[in-house]
């Protein structure tokens, strides 16, 4: 998709469509699974903070090799679309800064409790 593709009225008209017909389409899974005898969500086990954290990084680390490599292919001349190379930058850029400030704040948290009285 285009950066011009989604700018003025006609752009947030075709997006809103898109959400209309996606939240159709959810609301006639969760009708077609009831009707199965299919529970609409099913239970699953609270992941642990470990693991939630090790998502995490896996991801922001995923997303800048990409960025990476859709530099590099920009660079060696490759036919890449400068605004895909500038977005996936940009996004490694947000989930880095992200993670920092959530490594910044289990620092605050933990020199806090570590100040605690016992």
């Amino acid at each position: 998709m285009s950066i011009n593709g989604v700018g003025g009225a006609g752009g947030i008209d075709r997006v809103m469509a898109l959400r209309a017909q996606i939240l159709e389409r959810n609301q006639a899974l969760s009708r077609a699974n009831a009707a199965a005898g299919m529970p609409a969500t099913t239970e699953t086990k609270p992941a642990s903070f470990a693991a939630t954290m090790d998502d995490a990084l896996r991801s922001v680390n995923q997303g800048q090799q990409q960025a990476g490599d859709l530099s590099a292919q920009y660079e060696r001349g490759e036919t890449i679309d400068i605004a895909k190379v500038m977005l996936a930058r940009q996004q490694a850029s947000v989930g880095f800064e992200a993670t920092l400030q959530v490594r910044n704040k289990l620092l605050s948290a933990y020199k806090d409790i570590m100040s605690m009285p016992v």
